[in-house]
């Protein structure tokens, strides 16, 4: 195989950025790699700050899964792989510390190298690092996966692919990217990508999904499983990096299991019985009032409340604005008006859930709700000014219900939907000029039923306006299909939002998505100033140009009124076998996901 793996063709950027490569470089290898700064741990670090090196090994931990799976590559845009096995099977080369915004430490690669600039970046892999079936991670390996995951992987992997120009072999353990375009980002989310083995897929079709594992270099191997019943991975007695600094104190457990339900209620049943060990309550009010069950009582059963300080992110109904219905942005300002959301927070939660008010909101990453843009972030904003939509500039905030009918809203919204060329005929029916109903479907995964009781009590309140809105619902992995080809009216979205957003912004966002299937850009938004700013965030040298390109981006976000936003939780409600233990430093993100079975260890 050649060492050089592709060149992207030059542009005048790609041109400047090789010559500028070409000086020596005066960067030294370092032990992590930080977004802004310097990694908060020291090269002689003994574990991570939130892990217990001292956790005993052993036992195991069993959750529950509503859906199923059909797939076991879960690297590819067919199928539908478990939750979780990419982060127990497979490793990156640095691993992230969820106890700083964006720092990344050595994994796979014992160190990495790049420039002021971050022109480019340099891995060298560790000696001692091996795949679970004892053959070593090469530099190869590292090239063949990158090349194959950024051409014919899951998409959320072109982006970053597209901005490197060259690939190449370093040095006996080491490889270097260069790039063609600025992305101080760039080094850390290459760190992130994880490393198959090459070799395990010669002669073989790597976008066919497939029961065949990738081999990984993980802590975990895939165990027995049924496909959509069951799924376990089994700790690899021979893991190359259980000494690492990184991972004292990770990986504890000697098997994790999933269990595969038709629905979220026969999950919690599932854990009521003790079929599974561990469940996560994201309702508070079944949290207050649902778990007095026997082993609750007995003590079996332990209530664990994890705090975070990370964004609230978005979690609500999604608009697809590719249907003509969507497009305008006061159809969408009516669709959020009827959500009497103080209503149904209440008889869903019983009313002690905060709203999402946007995007990255709960933190200093949010913008300031219903206030004119200022500063910076005016600054940034002012060049697009002409073809941004009212209350991006001048400030939006999200409507509050005067009543259990919602009638002030309700009016808004008719006179919105009016102006939009939507009006109701004789019968009561909204229709447009061309005399088509106002009509869509609410797109569901089958066992979301919290989900599925707020759409129904959605449909009914959008009723008074004339609007016919179903809900039909399907397996998950037919919602894999049609999510991953837009073809839905609305549905579920949930999207996470970290300290420090960056690339995935614009597998959010970004324009490509729109047409280009399995990108997150679930809404169809095509904003120039949106990738504007996330150029802006992902360059930004200084703390202050990042926080204002995230608030102009947070403003575009929820102005854009894409979302019918639901409700967040300033902690996670994890109830579990009282065995399963965490340790009692917690990181600024808190319980992320991953945090369990991750730092999580068992005890008589």
């Amino acid at each position: 195989m050649k060492h050089q793996f592709f060149a992207i063709r030059h542009s005048l950027m790609a041109t400047v950025l090789l010559c500028v490569a070409a000086i020596p470089a005066l960067a030294d290898p370092k032990h992590g790699i930080a977004m802004y700064g310097d990694p908060a741990l020291p090269p002689d670090f003994v574990s991570l700050p939130y892990a217990n090196p001292a956790a005993p090994a052993g036992g195991r931990i069993i959750f529950g899964e509503s859906g199923s799976f059909d797939s076991l590559n879960p690297f590819i845009l067919k199928g539908r792989a478990p939750w979780g096995q990419s982060g127990l099977t497979s490793e990156t080369l640095l691993g992230r510390s969820y106890d700083e915004p964006f720092t990344l430490y050595g994994l796979l690669a014992e160190s990495v190298e790049t420039d002021d600039a971050r022109t480019y970046v340099e891995f060298t892999l560790n000696p001692a690092a091996t795949f679970s079936d004892g053959s070593p991670v090469t530099a190869e390996d590292v090239l063949w996966t990158f090349e194959t995951l950024g051409t014919v992987g899951h998409p959320r992997y072109l982006n970053s692919w597209k901005k490197i120009a060259t690939a190449e072999i370093s040095g006996p353990r080491s490889v270097k990217f260069t790039f063609n375009t600025p992305d101080r980002e760039l080094p850390l989310i290459l760190g992130l990508r994880p490393v198959l083995q090459k070799a395990q897929w010669a002669g073989k079709d790597f976008t066919e999904s497939t029961l065949e594992a990738p081999i990984g270099s993980g802590p975990y191997t895939v165990g027995a499983y049924e496909a959509g019943r069951f799924i376990s991975f089994v700790k690899n007695p021979n893991w190359w990096g259980r000494d690492l600094a990184f991972n004292k104190g990770r990986h504890n457990l000697d098997a994790v299991r999933y269990e595969f339900f038709g629905d979220d209620g026969v999950v919690f049943e599932a854990f009521k019985a003790g079929e599974i060990t561990s469940y996560r309550e994201t309702n508070a009010a079944k949290w207050a009032e649902q778990y007095s069950f026997p082993a609750v009582m007995s003590g079996a059963i332990v209530k664990s409340e994890i705090p975070h300080s990370r964004p609230s992110g978005i979690d609500g109904f999604v608009m697809n604005t590719r249907r003509a219905q969507f497009a305008d942005w006061r159809v969408r300002e009516a669709m959020i008006l009827a959500f009497n959301f103080e209503q149904i927070n209440t008889t869903v939660t019983g009313g002690t859930a905060p709203r999402i008010q946007s995007y990255f909101s709960n933190s200093v990453l949010g913008m300031a709700t219903g206030t004119p843009a200022q500063g910076r972030e005016l600054e940034l904003l002012q060049p697009f000014a002409a073809d941004l939509i009212p209350g991006v500039i001048d400030g939006y905030a999200l409507p509050v219900a005067d009543s259990a009918t919602n009638r002030k809203n309700i009016r808004a919204a008719k006179a919105l939907l009016e102006q939009a060329g939507w009006v109701a005929d004789d019968s009561g029916v909204l229709k447009n000029a061309q005399g088509q109903a106002f009509a869509f479907d609410i797109l569901l995964t089958n066992g979301a039923s919290e989900v599925a009781t707020i759409a129904n009590m959605y449909i009914e309140a959008l009723k008074p306006l004339g609007i016919t809105a179903t809900l039909t619902t399907i397996d998950s992995a037919q919602m894999t299909e049609r999510t991953n080809a837009y073809d839905f009216d609305m549905t579920h979205m949930i999207r996470n939002m970290s300290l420090s957003p960056g690339n995935e912004q614009t597998f959010y966002w970004g324009a490509a998505g729109v047409t280009e299937p399995g990108s997150r850009n679930l809404m169809g938004m095509n904003v120039p100033a949106a990738e504007a700013m996330i150029a802006t965030l992902l360059n930004a040298t200084s703390q202050e140009d990042f926080i204002a390109a995230t608030h102009a981006l947070d403003r575009i976000l929820t102005a854009g009124r894409y979302v019918v936003p639901f409700w967040y939780a300033k902690t996670s409600r994890l109830a579990h076998a009282k065995e399963l233990k965490y340790p009692t430093t917690l990181p600024i993100y808190g319980d992320w996901p991953g945090f369990q079975p991750d730092v999580w260890w068992y005890e008589n």
